[in-house]
Order: C-alpha cells, then structure tokens, then sequence
C-alpha cells in the first residue's frame, strides 16, 4: 500500500543519530532509502518541489485525535532529504512528528544520521534526536547520547565522540577505533563542514590524552586553517624540539604553513612555507631563520667573534607550462653557513644548487635557456672556486635525411662559467651527427654514424685552476671534432628451460682524427670512468669539454633468459685502441692503455620479491677488480631487505674528481603485525683512513679505526593504520663538523589522518 501526502513543511533534516552515553560508533543496522526509490509525485501537485512523498505498509488516521500513524518500512523522500523509520506518528492538534525504530535519515550533502527515535517541531525543521549516529559523506562519524538540528542546518551534541577511523576490523567485527575525540558538547556545522569542541579530549588506543578545552577541526574534502600533527625530537645539539606546524589556508591554490620549532638547548627556529597551484604550473618556497653564535659556524673560522648572528636557509622550486611546447623552471638553495643543514637535520647535502630555465619542446627540436649557481658545503672546498652558469643555450633539431633515410640532428651550445675567485671560461659549439640504421637479411642491425662539431673557446685567470689538465690555455681557441662509427648488433633468440633466451653480440668501430684537447679547459668532463653503460658510447667523456680522439674497436655481448617471473640478463665488453698514440685519458679509468679493462653488469630479477645488479670492471692485466657494485633488494613492500656495496679501487695516479671509495649501506623493514613494523638503515666507509678524497665533504671522522668508520645509522618502529601513524626513531651521526656534532638523536611523529585541526 503506497499513500503521497502534500504539504508546504520540510521533511526533517535531523543529522543525528547516535550513540547514547556509550557513545556507540559501531554501523547501525538498517541503511537510509534510496533516491531512485521515491514515489513519483502527485500529478496535480501544485508545488512538485515541496511535495512529500512517502510509503509505508500501513496507514492509520484517528479522526477523533487527529492523529496520523504510518508503520511498516516507512520511507519519506523530499528535496534530497530521505528518511527511513519502523514507525512515524504526526499529531496534527499539537504538531509534533515522531519516528520511531531504527531511524536513518541522509541529507543531500550525502551525510546519514541514525538514531531511535526522532522528535520534530510542527515545522518540521528542527528535530532531536536520541542516541544518535551521523555517518559523514567523507566516511568520519559522530556519535552523542542526544543530538538537536537547527534551522541553520548545525547540529548540536551532548556527550559526543567522533573518528574518522574504521570502527571494523579485517573481519568486519566491531572494534574500537584507534583514535577518537570525545566532548561534553560538539557543535557540527555543515556549511562550514568543521566541527567545534568543548571539553574535549583525544583518545589513542583508549588512552586519553591532555585535554584540550576549545579547539576545531574541518571534515569536509576543502582545506582549512589549523594545527597540523607535531613533532618532538631529541638530539645532543639541539636538546629537546617541539614542532607544530599551522595551515593557514589562503585559497583554493594557495597556502602558508608556519612551524615553529621550540628547542630546550638552543634558540627557536621559524620555518615557512608557501605552495601556490595555477592553471599553468605551482610553484613552492620554504624558508628557515634563527640566530647562533657566529664561531658555530666553521665556514667563519677559527677566530670567529662569539657575538649572535643570523643563520637559516632558502630552498623552492617550480615550473610553468606557459603553452603546450614552452615552458620555465627553477629551484632555489641557499644557506647562511656550511653546518646549518646538518645541524638542524635538514639536509645532508655537499653542495647546493640554484637553477633556472627556459625550455621548448616539439617533436623534433628541443630549445633551453638554462642557468645555475652552485654553493659547497664541503670543508675543502673554496666558494669562490664555486661556478655560476649564466647563460647555457642549447638548441638540437632533428631532420630526415632526404638522400638515404637517416636521422641528421643539428646541435648549437653556448655556456658562460664566471667564478669569484677563479678560472673563467665561455664555450659555444655547432654540430651535425647523422644516423641510418639498417636491419640486414640476416636479422643484424647495423648502424652508420657520422658526427662532426665546431668549438670556440675563451678563458682567462687560469692559474686558480690547482689542476694543469684542467685549464686549458689562457685567451680565445677554436677546436674542429669529426668522427665516423659502425656499430652491428645480432640479436640471436630461442628457446630455453621452457622461457626465451637472447643473445646478442655487439661490434662497433670508431674512427676520430687526433685533437688537442688540452688547449681548452675542461669544466664538464672531469669525472672519466669505463663501464657498461658507456662501454659503445661515441665519447666516453662525461661531457663536452673533452672528446676521445682515438680510433677504437669495440666488443661485447648481451645475454639474457625470460621465465614466467624471472629475469636473468649480462652484459661485458672491452675495446681495443687502434692507434698507438698516448691518451688524455688518466691512468686508472681504464680506458688509458691501447687495450681497455673490461666491463660488464648482471642483472637477475624474480617476479618482484628479488633484485640483483651487480657492475664492474676487472683490469685488463691482472684481473684486479677495480670497480664492483652490488645494489640488492629481497622481500615485498612490507618485508624486505636492501644491501648496497660500493667499491672504486682504480689504482689512479693521478689528481682526478672520481676518488677511490669503498662503503656498505644497509636497509630493512620488517612488518611484525598488521600494522607494527620495524626497519632500519646504516651507510659505513669502508676506506682506509689513509686513502681520502682530496676535497673532502663537510663531514670529518670521528671513528678510529683503519677500515670501518660507520658514517650513520638509523633505527625505528611505526605504527600505521587508516587513520593514524605514530613512529619512534633512533639515529646516529658518527661525524663532526662545527656545530653540526656527532651524537644520538631521537624522533617522535604522530600523525592523525583525516583530520588537521
């Protein structure tokens, strides 16, 4: 039986329901009507949009009390607003509305209220409910003893508690959330979609925490202004640090956050942050500022005076795509001092970088206008040694060849190199290098290279370059670069332990007329070291400063083997100097005598619970391993372990940036329960104390010892569920610089998810 009644009155909106003096925040049992199962409205409704439209099983109306009683699943639909009772009684006489029996009521923002029972005005707008229950849009929920709906649309509790917490648990039992707010009264406004409390305390895992008297939260999918979640922190330097961060929020793509940062040791630090999001890009800035003693700073020196002075450091980044090909970036890094990054555990960086460019990209040319700054944060290191880059132009275009098919890519650089307190140099160049690559009847792949660059040079103040193979000669030179290569590759597949193997070998010659290298500087081109990755490379200089004018034949080979979830691939190779003339190249790259060392990677990986790479370089003499790498990852995204093993022994005579360096690092997590994990991490030199790079980073050893000097290691525990991580955190410095002092320091986070005060 299905009745329609016409009134001029609003179905109640009464967002409550509940959880009486238990505050019960558990599901209830019945769920609120659906929209498409409103009854059409009356054909002769004069005001569709007011109209309520309602069923039940039974109606009953007594004409002598005026009284009008719906029972049976009773379901009543109006603008949105859907209510959902066992039983709804409307005195007519006195106006009260009464419904009774698992009680579920939405309002059009989506939001389910759930109660006993639900007393109404005559007007049908304000309501109270009893033991109620709001289950928000967003998934948060707030349970009271006894809730009230204004004519606004806030709602008003007494004894109410709220979460955003899953009160299930895997098995869909009820549990107790892991963190909830409990208040002697909480004010919810929706129009403002925050909720306000007084006498309010946190609970976490059941325990209360301090009480916060007055204070507010937003709920709804929109930022707002407030607290962020703290941090406390423990360390020798510092002593004690509180941080509590604030949100202010701006507008809908912009917003500031201040932290404070409150040491026991020490003065406060302010940081700051301001993110902006436009249509065409975002960009962000941070900012740190407090005050030390200036012989704090090492970078001052020894006689620095005692007085206090400024310290803090500046960092952002952005981008902007100005049309669909152009666009511009940058970041921005600077520092007071050399310690402050590490003494406040910002950053354990050796230098800083400031960028900033101007960049076309198309389909077949690519246009940048780019510049940078650096500033050391390295003991040995002069600042004044330190490049500024302004400008660097680098412009490439790709053609088809119309004569035989290849690829011909033109090529146009210019850079500026000024230095405070050194060498200065300016560089443009142009270039051509043509490709075609063919595949033969026999399944090879050949390819024909030509490549041919034009250099002009312009440097001055060269004797502050310490290093002679870097300076180059004083004054304006210019440098001609040719070279012709073939490279062939065979790829040769088949079948094997019911996978696919392929084996490939590799065979290239490249032919380069003698340059004279030395008469220009070398800014770009310092780090030289063989390996797979530029074993077939046409320069195997890291940059554009030096080329390799020996004519060379290369070889080598690829392996690999698929399996269903199993990967296993190497790759090594040597190449041979055809010309017996002397090289530039310093002894201990392995590339200095006619005959290279030879070089190769394995790779193994299984489905995604193994990963092994694995590179190096064997001498071509004695077989002595001068480079081997291992990075190695066991275990899934809960459980795993990462060991990383470095070793560079180049056996190098001469002063060259790519020191010798031997270091063990070591990480692991380990989940113990569902939410509980552990993980862990230590990065240990290995060198021998007597064989240390010649600029040394900021840090200085502490340990003795001639072949283990751990650098930091890092232990902690977290917990973490859908609404609520905490993580404790030990790490140890074992290096010394300045203020920046080796010693213990101790983290705590807390972090309530979904909800920012």
């Amino acid at each position: 039986m299905r009745f329609e009644l016409l009134a001029c009155c609003a179905l109640p909106f009464a967002l409550v329901a509940g959880a009486a003096g238990a505050q019960d925040l558990q599901d209830r049992a019945v769920q609120p009507p659906s929209a498409a199962g409103a009854p059409p409205p009356a054909a002769d409704a004069p005001n569709p949009d007011d109209q309520i439209r309602f069923s039940a099983e039974a109606l009953e109306y007594d004409y002598n009390a005026d009284i009008v009683t719906a029972t049976g699943d009773v379901r009543m639909f109006r603008q949105g607003e859907r209510l959902r009772a066992e039983r709804v009684v409307w005195n007519r006489k006195t106006g009260q509305v009464v419904a009774n029996g698992n009680v579920a009521i939405t309002n059009p923002r989506g939001d389910v209220a759930y109660g006993d029972s639900v007393d109404l005005t005559d007007s049908l707008r304000d309501g109270v409910v009893h033991n109620m229950l709001v289950v928000l849009d967003q998934g948060s929920r707030l349970a009271a003893t006894e809730g009230t709906r204004h004519d606004d649309g806030s709602i008003s509790m007494n004894h109410a508690a709220y979460t955003a917490c899953s009160v299930t648990d895997s098995d869909g039992c009820a549990k107790e959330p892991s963190w909830k707010i409990t208040a002697v009264r909480v004010l919810y406004r929706p129009d403002r979609e925050r909720v306000y409390y007084t006498g309010a305390r946190i609970h976490v895992f059941g325990f209360a925490s301090v009480p916060l008297p007055k204070f507010s939260h937003p709920v709804g999918a929109t930022h707002t202004s407030g607290l962020l979640s703290p941090n406390l922190r423990l360390s020798a330097v510092n002593g004690l640090e509180i941080v509590l961060p604030y949100y202010f929020d701006l507008a809908p793509n912009r917003t500031v956050t201040i932290t404070p940062h409150v040491f026991s040791a020490v003065l406060p630090m302010l940081q700051a942050n301001y993110q902006q999001l436009d249509s065409n890009g975002a960009f962000s800035v941070s900012g740190y500022v407090t005050a030390s003693r200036r012989s704090d700073d090492i970078s001052a020196g020894p006689g620095a005076p005692t007085s206090m002075a400024l310290r803090g450091y500046l960092e952002g980044a952005g981008k902007f795509q100005i049309d669909e090909n152009w666009s511009v970036s940058g970041s921005l890094r600077l520092v007071t001092d050399r310690t402050f990054l590490r003494r406040y555990d910002i950053s354990n960086d050796d230098r800083l970088r400031t960028t900033l460019s101007l960049e076309r990209v198309d389909r077949d040319s690519y246009f940048s206008l780019a510049g940078w700054a650096v500033q050391t944060m390295r003991v040995g290191d002069s600042q004044g040694l330190q490049p500024v880059a302004l400008p660097e132009l680098d412009y490439r275009r790709r053609f088809t060849d119309p004569l035989l098919g290849g690829v011909i890519q033109a090529q146009v650089n210019t850079l500026a190199i000024a230095r405070t307190s050194g060498q200065d140099t300016q560089r443009a160049f142009a270039s051509l290098r043509w490709d075609l690559r063919r595949i033969t009847t026999w399944g090879q792949e050949v390819t024909f290279t030509a490549y041919s660059r034009l250099d002009a040079y312009n440097t001055s103040d060269i004797a502050a370059t310490t290093v002679p193979s870097y300076r180059g000669l004083s004054g304006f030179h210019t440098r001609g670069i040719a070279a012709m290569a073939i490279d062939v590759r065979w790829p040769l597949v088949g079948p094997l332990f019911g996978g696919t193997q392929r084996f490939t070998p590799r065979f290239q010659i490249v032919a380069s007329p003698q340059i004279n290298n030395l008469d220009v500087p070398n800014e770009d081109a310092r780090a030289v070291d063989l390996e797979d990755s530029n074993l077939f490379a046409l320069n195997r200089f890291s940059g554009y400063d030096r080329w390799e004018d020996s004519s060379r034949a290369t070889y080598g080979a690829e392996w690999a083997l698929t399996l269903p979830g199993f990967t296993l691939s190497t790759v090594v190779g040597q190449s041979y100097r055809l010309s017996d003339r002397p090289s530039i190249l310093p002894p201990g790259t392995g590339l200095s005598d006619r005959f290279s060392d030879i070089v190769g990677r394995t790779e193994l990986r299984f489905r995604d619970f193994v990963s092994i790479i694995h590179r190096y370089r064997v001498d071509k003499d004695n077989f002595a391993v001068r480079r081997n790498e291992i990075d190695t990852t066991i275990g899934s995204r809960s459980n795993y372990v990462m060991i990383g093993y470095l070793r560079l022994n180049r056996n190098i005579s001469s002063i060259e940036d790519l020191q010798d360096q031997e270091e063990l690092r070591l990480g692991a997590r380990i989940k113990f329960s569902r939410f509980w994990s552990a993980y862990g991490s230590t990065v240990i030199d290995l060198r021998n104390n007597n064989n240390t790079n010649t600029s040394t980073p900021i840090t200085t050893t502490t340990a003795t010892g001639d072949n283990f000097n751990p650098v930091r290691h890092r232990l902690g525990v977290t917990y973490e569920d859908d609404c609520l991580a905490i993580g404790a955190t030990w790490k140890r410095e074992y290096q010394s610089t300045g203020d920046a002092r080796a010693g213990n320091s101790y983290l705590l986070t807390l972090a309530f998810k979904n909800l920012g005060f």
